[in-house]
């Protein structure tokens, strides 16, 4: 096949006139290509809860019997139609946007009523249809943002498609894994001569939410990739996949990777700087499908190519990446030799049941630390549980950043130690560092105060071309 799969980025699908003049028409053939798209930014956010703060939004409301969650989704959808209302100066196509979006609000409304009036019966609770709840409220947005683009480039006379993927006039259609909807989506649409616009969000068997939670756009995108026989899967983003985080190195000091493989990509993901989520990468690198990471606002760059096949001939570093607002967890116990394994197990059970996300772990003859990601007050649960699980032992927590030194191919010797002179250089003192028999990353513990510094630092010393020392000339 000859066609691109490419997924937009909320943030991008703000930038309205950007992804019509440097996306969907750029270059100027618009067909080959299939578009799978995410909900305009912070529309998920209100109808889920913020990914950043967990600020709650409709469904964390309605999870904690709120009844604000009836005033959330008035308010989301009144942002909902003023985004219509900048998108489209034609009162025809407007109308035509209002219409689907207050039709979507207002059946989801009053699905929510009609569970809430069942519930009023003992024998139903609430609780046992809060994952649907979630499935369908997740699909709202892309449903929205994809049925608008459609609209917008119907107006500039492009044969475009919107593939709702949501189940949500038609649940039969939804009937069968995520592969099964998507195939039989897909097999009457002539890539040459019509452009799909797919939602993010697919109805399937497995419930997309819950198996993935908020990277389902992301496997929704790998698996129409694969099942269709890509050429090509690209992701545009508002900024390019940098040596670093530009907002804390600064943009003129950052530049873009270029070329990389899937190892780096799951290294960043497993640090929440996600290229891709890993299972969606894990897809489209076994069947060799190359990934490119583009940014919306240089169409004319061609961005980084993350390839299975790309191995560098010379070692180096490509990347300064980490996580903030890690919880060390650090179990010590002189009975714990020879029983490491169990205590292990045991301390893993509680992480997976509390849902907090191990990030990494190390261990020795009568200690482990966990790495834990998650909201405060799982994480003190965990803590909770570790002690009255193990009394005798010590337990204690402290707030971390993990920053990680990465490469397709690295030296980690020699990483490991130029790393920690150049944060002793700036007067960071390492908890501990990390490196691995894979040559991929060197990873060092910081106290989380000094996880902007750190960064800094590590990307000055890997990345950032010295500082040329003056010539001395003579008299």
């Amino acid at each position: 096949m000859n066609h691109t799969v490419e997924k937009i980025g909320g943030t991008s699908m703000s930038a309205y006139d950007a992804v019509m003049d440097n996306i969907f028409l750029y270059p100027s053939n618009p067909y080959n290509r299939i578009f799978v798209v995410s909900a305009y930014a912070g529309i998920t956010d209100a109808l889920l809860e913020c990914k950043r703060s967990g600020k709650p939004g409709i469904y964390r409301l309605l999870a904690a019997n709120n009844p604000k969650w009836r005033d959330a989704m008035d308010e989301l959808e009144q942002r909902m139609l003023l985004i219509n209302s900048n998108m489209f100066p034609d009162p025809v196509y407007r109308e035509r946007a209002d219409n689907f979006i207050r039709q979507r609000m207002e059946k989801a409304h009053s699905c929510i009523e009609g569970i809430l009036e069942t519930c009023n019966y003992g024998q139903f609770s609430l609780e046992s249809y809060l994952p649907q709840v979630r499935e369908f409220l997740s699909s709202i947005g892309e449903a929205h943002s994809a049925h608008n683009s459609t609209l917008l480039l119907e107006s500039v006379g492009i044969n475009s498609r919107f593939v709702d993927l949501s189940g949500w006039d038609n649940p039969d259609e939804g009937k069968g894994d995520l592969n099964t909807v998507i195939a039989n989506a897909m097999e009457d649409i002539d890539f040459s001569t019509e452009l799909p616009i797919v939602t993010g969000y697919v109805y399937c068997d497995e419930g997309l939410m819950k198996t993935y939670d908020r990277g389902y756009s992301e496997m929704t995108f790998s698996r129409i990739a694969v099942l269709t026989k890509a050429s090509c899967a690209v992701i545009h983003k508002e900024y390019h996949l940098s040596s670093a985080d530009p907002r804390i190195v600064g943009p003129e000091r950052v530049q873009p990777m270029g070329l990389s493989n899937y190892d780096v990509a799951d290294q960043l993901a497993n640090l929440g700087m996600e290229a891709i989520h890993p299972n969606a990468a894990s897809g489209m690198r076994a069947v060799g499908i190359e990934l490119v990471v583009k940014n919306t606002f240089e169409p004319e760059h061609a961005g980084t190519v993350i390839s299975h096949k790309y191995r560098p001939k010379d070692k180096e570093i490509e990347i300064i990446a980490g996580r903030d607002k890690v919880l060390a967890l650090h179990i010590f116990d002189q009975s714990m030799v020879g029983h490491v394994d169990q205590v292990s197990y045991d301390v893993m059970e509680i992480i997976r049941e509390e849902n907090v996300q191990l990030i990494s772990k190390e261990m020795n003859a009568n200690s482990i630390t966990y790495y834990l990601d998650g909201k405060t007050a799982s994480q003190d649960k965990v803590i909770s549980r570790v002690e009255n699980l193990y009394p005798k032992a010590k337990i204690t927590g402290e707030m971390v950043a993990l920053i990680s030194v990465i490469g397709s191919r690295i030296d980690s010797n020699q990483t490991m130690s130029k790393g920690m002179l150049a944060l002793l250089d700036a007067e960071i003192n390492p908890k501990a560092a990390h490196s691995s028999m894979r040559d991929v990353d060197v990873q060092y513990v910081v106290l989380d105060k000094f996880y902007h510094a750190s960064i800094c630092a590590l990307h000055a010393c890997f990345i950032e071309e010295p500082t040329p020392k003056p010539t001395i000339r003579a008299a």
